[in-house]
């Protein structure tokens, strides 16, 4: 019988992307020293569960997202001990702690790996090899995210591998069983030691269409469909399931790039038995996109609003939404869908925008303070393997003004400068070197100053969460978007036997006029939060957000 609960769905969870978020050493290396400082700060937003982007050793070469080894902690964070430390500071504090799970590929720095190219049994068929075609063309026309197509060779084996991201990333073979097994291992190992859950990245990727056919539909990003929702993906979710996380009160957080709610409730309808709790979807980041972070559009509100939507009503009754606007993969927000201009006013619309809907929030590191997107001068100043093969191997033609503004506008990098908590010397981050770029805004937006400003962005957060736990209607009421065609505001309602509330946001810098829907009298609601110091009109303001209760 299994042993899981519904806890994560009454929590707000923090995101942490390591390196950036805390020097406590002073090597210039954000570490667990640094986040066992903070916690404290973690759990006075309201937050009570934190997320680890990986920790585990790495060559660096995806900042951690390709791992030479599973079951341990990078000394560059503190290591093991520091590890332990922070989860039991965390659990004394009534937090949970969930980890990365990267079982797509792994380093070509792995053990694995290297006795992989060797042919060293059982390791042979540990990733998916294939030999050149009789040219010595590679094995089929996919593409990879990263690095130009999805196949590298390898001169000591003699045959290409398959690597959907960087060619430092070499794609497991999980129809081989043993991988399976490794994979088991590693979730025990973790949940053994007291870990309450996973986020597992691009885990729908994990199984290939058999034979590794070459695609003839995509025009770009070649094989995207058949290397996404596998012919075996759910008998090896199903799997992991049964075999381990039954057996544990653990929280399964799966991402899964181009997914609907409808493939979305193939994984996690609780109506019958899901192999996730719950699902990152992509579709939030693509308000101000095409096909993907890559293809910048100007904003348009319309698709954001039909998004949010659309998750919140196919999934209602069914599953369980992930709710968040920001974390390591995607531009700070206020930058994206707000305003660096009215970057308070908006960095506060956009947190009421999602906070008060039907899920279980996440917060992303630096969000809570308004951070906004970075503008180097020079494209060399990018770490971001994806960005730096952007502006090198994409659209070259344009020119190298143009190319680094495409850079501004969409590498992941601008959400992975340091964490900005003062205005002293460095942002506060580190007492060394920053291993980063620090944005220069940093004595501007910075924790310190925000924790003594009770009109502060960072404050609003507060304010927002908890709200949002002391109201029963944010946890179990229906949720209805009104003024659907509306090109300025959102608007919507969450209802239940006792309360409506209403959140009205605007999403731009001109003024607009607040309606309420029909059966919401506003002389009889009382405004709970708001970002401008003084609501005295139905006119709003520029980024204005209003969020008001009516009791039954």
């Amino acid at each position: 019988m299994s042993k899981k609960t519904t806890w994560y769905k009454d929590m707000v969870f923090y995101q942490i992307w390591p390196r950036s978020f805390k020097d406590g050493d002073g090597d210039g290396m954000g570490d667990l020293h640094g986040v066992y400082e903070k916690l404290d700060y973690i759990k006075s937003l309201g937050c009570d569960g934190i997320w680890f982007s990986p920790l585990y050793p790495s060559p660096g070469v995806d900042c951690g997202y390709d791992i030479s080894n599973y079951l341990d902690i990078a000394e560059e964070f503190g290591g093991m001990a520091a590890f332990k430390k922070v989860l039991d500071g965390a659990h004394e504090r009534g937090m949970k702690v969930i980890m990365d799970l990267v079982v797509n590929h792994t380093s070509t720095e792995h053990e694995w790996f290297k006795k992989s190219r060797q042919r060293i049994d059982p390791y042979t068929d540990y990733y998916i090899w294939r030999p050149a075609k009789k040219n010595g063309g590679i094995p089929n026309n996919w593409d990879s995210f990263f690095e130009g197509k999805a196949w590298a060779w390898d001169e000591e084996r003699k045959e290409y591998y398959m690597h959907l991201f960087a060619v430092q990333q070499a794609d497991l073979n999980m129809d081989n069983p043993l991988v399976r097994e490794e994979v088991k291992n590693i979730l025990r190992f973790w949940l053994d030691m007291g870990v309450d859950g996973f986020r597992e990245d691009v885990i729908t990727l994990i199984s290939k269409a058999e034979g590794l056919p070459n695609d003839y539909i995509m025009p770009a990003s070649k094989g995207t469909f058949l290397y996404n929702h596998g012919p075996h993906l759910h008998e090896y979710l199903e799997e992991f399931r049964h075999d381990v996380f039954d057996n544990y009160d653990a929280m399964i957080l799966a991402e899964a790039p181009l997914a609907s709610p409808k493939k979305a409730l193939e994984y996690v309808d609780e109506r019958k038995d899901p192999v996730f709790d719950m699902m990152i979807q992509f579709e939030t980041q693509g308000a101000d996109s095409l096909f993907g972070d890559w293809f910048h559009v100007p904003f348009i509100l319309f698709r954001l609003k039909r998004i949010y939507t659309k998750w919140q009503s196919k999934l209602d009754g069914k599953a369980w939404n992930m709710l968040y606007i920001e974390n390591h993969d995607h531009p700070r927000m206020v930058s994206r869908y707000g305003s660096e201009k009215y970057q308070k006013e908006s960095a506060k619309m956009l947190a009421a925008s999602y906070l008060f809907q039907k899920g279980t929030p996440f917060i992303y590191q630096g969000q809570e303070i308004g951070m906004t997107n970075w503008y180097p001068e020079d494209p060399d100043m990018y770490e971001d393997v994806q960005t730096r093969w952007q502006y090198f191997n994409v659209a070259t033609k344009a020119s190298p003004k143009r190319r680094l503004k495409r850079l501004w506008d969409c590498s992941r990098d601008s959400a992975r400068t340091p964490v900005q908590w003062s205005a002293e010397e460095n942002a506060g981050f580190t007492t060394g070197t920053p291993w980063f770029y620090v944005n220069e805004n940093y004595k501007e937006i910075n924790v310190a100053d925000q924790e003594n400003d009770p009109d502060s962005v960072l404050n609003f957060y507060r304010k927002a969460i908890e709200l949002r736990k002391n109201l029963s209607v944010v946890r179990h009421g229906d949720y209805k978007e009104h003024f659907i065609f509306s090109s300025k505001l959102y608007t919507y309602t969450r209802e239940d036997e006792r309360q409506k509330l209403l959140v009205v946001c605007s999403f731009t810098d001109k003024k607009a006029v607040m309606k309420a829907p029909a059966g919401f009298d506003l002389s009889k609601a009382q405004l709970m939060l708001h970002n401008y110091a003084d609501v005295s009109s139905k006119t709003l303001r520029p980024y204005e957000v209003r969020v008001y209760l009516l009791d039954k």
